[in-house]
């Protein structure tokens, strides 16, 4: 049975077989709904339900409803909905690639760097801040944010923080060598950089979610950028922040960018900013309403942060691009790219 599925307010319609996500019925037509973690968890794809049935698991929901995670809802009838966003985008620019272990380094003691090189002649397009998925032996799966710029796309570099136990950055990752190969599925997610606005531009993270922060960066200075970009760095200590050189390099180089470290539990002669690091912005944007903001990293930070931002900052909701970090059963940071 074939269900049909309308967008609110548009005039997109697309089919979705039975027993098919709502999302996954979205990506085969050939469009983008914001999402992050595909589990269930992170609520990046909730959106109202305006009419129809859809099954979460084993749980049968009627419209309207709203915050309904649309990675998880399967149509029982044919449905409206009304999602955050929803964009075109290409099927077919996913790829599989066995890709080539060409360094691991480590730039802090639970940080690991992973450059993969892919065969030659075999390119990804990708778009800033997006993820790839890793496919180990047995076929269980690590995502994890590209830290390197589109126009380097004859490889990848990934950031991922040791999670003790962890069968991919402690287990596996530890007897990577040079040579080696890992099956790895690119593109994924919705996380990217807008290019079509002038707007100015927050940049968020925590911890590794620099990764993706710093592919951003990066892109906008290799196309000679002159938007605004403030990047606000959190952590709790200092060694939380495993490249915080790099950012100030760019600072020396780029007029445009604004960049401001923040440590929550700072020793006695830290002299930079201080606190929750979405206070921080709000600190010195109280009025963010003429912004974009790319947030990743911790997912109560990224909830404070959308709800402050919106609320006391004027953001507009439109305007709040976020991939926030959830942990597999385990524990270990699988869908936000920074552990595994």
């Amino acid at each position: 049975m074939t269900f049909q599925i309308a967008v609110d307010q548009s005039a997109i319609k697309f089919a979705c077989e039975a027993g098919e996500t709502v999302l996954d019925a979205a990506e085969r037509a050939g469009f983008s709904l914001p999402y992050s973690c595909r589990k269930g968890v992170c609520s990046t794809c909730e959106a109202e339900l305006c009419r129809g049935d859809v099954a979460l698991g084993s749980t049968q929901i009627a419209g309207p409803k709203r915050d309904v995670l649309l990675c998880q809802a399967k149509p029982r009838t044919d449905i409206l909905i009304h999602p955050k966003r929803i964009e075109r985008h290409d099927p077919t620019a996913r790829k599989t690639i066995a890709a080539n272990v060409y360094r691991v380094s480590k730039p802090a003691d639970d940080v690991f760097t992973l450059m993969l090189r892919f065969p030659a002649g075999i390119r990804a397009r990708f778009k800033a801040g997006q993820y790839l998925r890793v496919v180990m032996p047995d076929g269980d799966t690590r995502n994890f944010s590209m830290a390197n710029p589109p126009k380097e796309s004859d490889g990848v570099q990934l950031h991922i923080r040791r999670i003790p136990g962890g069968r991919f950055s402690e287990s596996m990752l530890a007897k990577l060598r040079k040579g080696d190969k890992l099956k790895i599925e690119i593109p994924y997610g919705e996380f990217y950089l807008r290019t079509g606005s002038e707007k100015p531009i927050v940049c968020l993270a925590t911890g590794t979610g620099f990764a993706p922060i710093k592919a951003m960066i990066e892109d906008l200075l290799g196309r000679g950028n002159t938007r605004n970009v403030r990047l606000y760095w959190g952590g709790r200590r200092s060694e939380d922040l495993y490249l915080m050189n790099l950012p100030r390099k760019w600072e020396a180089h780029a007029s445009w960018l604004k960049y401001v470290p923040v440590l929550s539990e700072p020793v006695a002669d830290w002299s930079g900013a201080t606190g929750l690091v979405h206070q921080a912005v709000l600190r010195d944007l109280p009025d963010l309403s003429d912004w974009q903001v790319y947030a990743c990293g911790n997912p109560l930070m990224i909830s404070n942060a959308r709800l402050d931002f919106q609320t006391l900052g004027g953001l507009p909701e439109d305007q709040f691009f976020a991939d926030p970090f959830v942990s597999s059963g385990n524990g270990e940071m699988t869908t936000m790219r920074s552990a595994g």
